[in-house]
């Protein structure tokens, strides 16, 4: 076998691209038996031209095959040539053979010309002689030319054997793991989310998607028939990213809205880069959809009165019904304005992220209570930095009516041991949030509030049942009450709203918030599917928790 290395490569004018026609491997072997004066020569020099009965016939191809193999630029299609040498007479006057590689899209080409002598029509072994041009490096997409003929070149008559070779685009599963097609983002599942959250003075639309090792920008766009908004964000170290797009009443007139999330890799164009589009129906987020579209199409036109829609959002109270046993007609609950939550939690997993930004949207949507988060208020989170956000939120709410939810999980009772002189702990979605952990500076400014007994009512301990345990709480917060999501999911809602659910003769029940009835909303079946989608994955990976730990 011959091992051919690279003789020539040329590249047309204005050609800018990263890669160029060339042999993986650039060994040379001459020891076939019974080849002599075996050597490799520049297609450079003119080749020798004799008449028609002093040279020998065309050579004829043998098999050739698509592999992958791995060079210093990383994994590449490889493409192993072969030729036969016929067994005839015109043998006598064989000099050698020469191959050339033609690029259709680039015009580049490798040019491999070998020389030797052969004294015999067949091998030692009786079989025809056969050579190979291995390891030439193609790109995926591409149309080759394929040439070869014997020396020395009669100057009459058909001489040359050709044959047309196309590479299978970065599509095909055999090619789409190459660094060419890595590069333009074969590989890159963005698995785009969209969550609409109503808490806050404005909507806002987060879209969520999964980076790639070879793209470090994206720009995120949301658009509709009435408005076009785009960001552009960048990578940084994270594997997943947020984009939030804060919207107005008047953006909202239109149900239909599309996202764009759009790559730029290192080897496609901005134009040509492949984009990932998402359509939403945000007017499921939405209770008593057409009622608003409606008033605000009436406020628009008139100019006035658009903080009198939002007061009547806001100051929308759940119905709530008495049970069975305690009076046969209903009573209507009336929640004295539109209360605000601080959730505290830890970034366990990002299956349990999601499961914290369902409950949100569940919490604004159904319950009409303002939440706030870090996710949501990542501008601010970032001039104020971590301490002092959190602290600002403390006073607030601490100040008004407002409550302060701790979602107890995995991470908050080892980051709590960690605070108390136990191993640090860092976990990877830690690591991948811009904000960092949120949770040891937050547990820093409210465990020393809760030896206050004035300060009890302020606090909420929960945790989900089906993912998280009891032994998952802190001790600092074993003298508050704990509630099970979603099984008093109803309780924790009253807690909110400092009511009463058990009353003289009677028992208030809310309307769709039961554990039976709460997923039936579309914001509720979100947050059940969140849920059990984190519990499945608990079940296959019971060591998860130790999973996400980052190694020191």
């Amino acid at each position: 076998m011959i091992h051919a290395a690279l003789l020539c490569s040329f590249l047309t004018a204005g050609f800018a691209a990263l890669s160029f026609l060339r042999t993986f491997n650039q060994k040379l072997d001459c020891n076939q038996p019974g080849l002599n004066n075996c050597k490799m020569n520049n297609c450079s020099v003119p080749h020798e031209v004799v008449p028609r009965q002093l040279a020998p016939t065309k050579p004829e191809w043998g098999p050739d095959f698509l592999e992958l193999g791995l060079d210093k630029h990383g994994p590449v299609p490889v493409l192993n040539v072969t030729w036969r040498i016929r067994s005839d007479a015109s043998m006598l006057t064989l000099q050698g053979s020469q191959v050339q590689i033609v690029d259709q899209d680039t015009k580049q080409s490798l040019c491999v010309r070998l020389t030797y002598s052969i004294h015999q029509q067949l091998t030692p072994s009786f079989s025809k002689w056969t050579f190979w041009l291995d390891g030439v490096v193609l790109d995926a997409g591409h149309s080759y030319l394929l040439s070869a003929f014997n020396l020395p070149q009669p100057h009459l008559g058909e001489y040359r054997i050709t044959k047309h070779i196309t590479i299978p685009g970065c599509d095909d599963k055999t090619i789409q793991k190459t660094q060419m097609c890595l590069e333009n983002g074969s590989m890159w599942h963005p698995a785009v989310t969209a969550a609409v959250m109503l808490g806050g003075h404005l909507p806002a639309i987060v879209v969520g998607f999964e980076a790639d090792n070879y793209c470090d920008l994206y720009q995120v766009s949301i658009e509709s028939q009435s408005f076009h908004l785009t960001k552009n964000v960048s990578k940084a170290n994270n594997t997943s990213l947020n984009v939030a797009f804060a919207l107005d009443v008047s953006q909202l007139l239109k149900c239909q809205m599309t996202i764009t999330v759009k790559p730029f890799f290192l080897r496609c164009q901005r134009e040509s880069c492949r984009a990932e589009q998402r359509t939403i129906n945000h007017c499921l987020y939405y209770p008593r959809r057409t009622v608003m579209i409606k008033s605000t199409l009436v406020l628009v036109i008139v100019g006035v009165c658009f903080a009198c829609l939002l007061w009547r959002v806001s100051s929308k109270a759940p119905v709530t019904v008495p049970s069975s046993a305690a009076d046969e007609h209903p009573e209507s609950f009336h929640a004295p304005g539109r209360r605000q939550v601080l959730i505290i939690y830890s970034l366990d997993h990002p299956l349990y992220q999601n499961i914290v930004l369902k409950l949100c949207a569940f919490l604004t949507a159904k319950c009409g209570i303002q939440v706030v988060l870090d996710q949501l208020d990542s501008t601010r989170l970032g001039i104020l930095g971590h301490v002092q956000w959190l602290d600002r939120q403390r006073e607030q709410m601490e100040s008004s009516s407002a409550k302060i939810l701790v979602l107890c999980s995995a991470g908050v009772q080892a980051k709590w041991r960690a605070m108390c002189g136990e191993k640090p702990v860092l976990l990877k979605s830690d690591q991948r949030s811009p904000s960092g952990d949120m949770l040891t500076p937050a547990l820093s400014l409210i465990v020393p509030r809760l030896v206050r007994s004035a300060s009890l009512e302020k606090y909420i301990v929960a945790y989900f049942e089906d993912i998280s345990s009891p032994e998952d709480i802190p001790s600092p917060f074993n003298v508050t009450v704990r509630y099970k999501l979603m099984k008093q999911f109803e309780e924790l809602f009253f807690r909110i709203l400092d009511a009463e659910k058990h009353g003289p003769g009677r028992v208030c029940h809310i309307q769709g918030l039961s554990e039976e009835q709460y997923h039936r909303c579309p914001f509720g079946g979100a947050l059940q599917e969140a849920i059990e989608a984190f519990r499945d994955y608990q079940l296959d990976h019971p060591h998860w928790f130790e999973e996400e730990w980052v190694d020191d």
